[in-house]
């Protein structure tokens, strides 16, 4: 005799849909997983952050809790010493506005150059254009330290070297903006743009008052790159100046540090120096996350 289910029973089984023949997914294994995923980000964070947070804390600790053993991770005894040192020993301002002039000029230059070649290669039709491409593309390929060379012979060439236009224009516009604004651009629909020469907008205009407008995430995420590129290079400014009123920042504590008469093993001082390195570029990417995130999102989107 088959058994048969009472009346007024509800059934507690998943129910399926017609004709789906997929295997119902445990519940017990879907509440299992999302902690599980929870905790192999948070660890992943946490290794990843944990040198910035050293760094960070170390900045405000005493010698006595720097070189203490086993370490202190928080102070006990914050104290801003370390920045105060610093800035008696080093001419701070001026290496901190050397690099801000530096960043800005390199990232205002290539947010305009790169999204005018980008526009170009994108929604103008002339000849050449896909060799053009091509040539952008091989100059991703090219390692930037094999650049380095031709680079200085050109800089003292046209008598750059130690100058703010020989630290910038090197740098005025790359490969990977180029094609980033490339690629986002490509997704502006044609026929807004034909739309608006058909109304007797030039070029000037709809790039400017049209595709800029509209592309606003691609240039928050090449504003965040660009910025945190030039802001955190060392080798070329090294190489490109040799005034030390002309340093930027990480040169000037770079040289700083190797200096036994200035540094003298201090490593406060140095984390202090280094902490305020970072704070720009955690400045620029919180005041730019909402655009740097869509950017990413639907940069290959079309």
């Amino acid at each position: 005799m088959s058994a048969t289910s009472a009346p007024g029973a509800v059934s507690t089984a998943p129910s399926k849909k017609p004709g789906d023949t997929r295997p119902s997914r445990p519940k017990k294994a879907r509440n299992l997983k999302r902690p599980l995923v929870y905790v192999l980000l948070s660890v992943g964070l946490l290794i990843m952050s944990a040198p910035f947070l050293w760094m960070a804390l170390s900045a405000f600790k005493t010698p006595q809790e720097l070189t203490a053993s086993p370490p202190v991770w928080i102070p006990t005894e914050w104290t801003l010493e370390n920045f105060r040192d610093l800035l008696d020993k080093l001419d701070l301002p001026l290496y901190f506005m050397n690099s801000v002039i530096v960043a800005v000029l390199v990232t205002v230059s290539n947010l305009v150059f790169c999204s005018m070649l980008g526009y170009a290669l994108a929604k103008l039709n002339f000849a050449g254009r896909n060799k053009i491409f091509g040539l952008v593309l091989g100059a991703l390929m090219v390692p930037g330290n094999l650049m380095l060379l031709p680079l200085f012979v050109l800089m003292s060439k046209l008598q750059l070297i130690d100058s703010y236009a020989g630290l910038v224009l090197p740098f005025a516009a790359g490969a990977f903006g180029v094609f980033l604004m490339r690629q986002f651009m490509q997704s502006i629909p044609d026929e807004l743009l034909e739309a608006a020469r058909m109304d007797g907008a030039g070029e000037w205009y709809i790039f400017w008052r049209i595709v800029m407008p509209l592309v606003k995430p691609a240039l928050a995420t090449l504003s965040i790159f660009t910025f945190l590129g030039s802001w955190n290079n060392f080798v070329w400014p090294l190489i490109a100046t040799n005034d030390p009123d002309k340093y930027t920042l990480p040169v000037a504590l770079a040289t700083f540090a190797t200096d036994p008469n200035k540094a003298g093993g201090s490593n406060g001082m140095l984390m202090a120096g280094s902490f305020l390195i970072v704070l720009p570029v955690l400045v620029v990417f919180i005041a730019l996350q909402r655009h740097f995130t869509q950017g990413i999102a639907t940069a290959g989107m079309k």
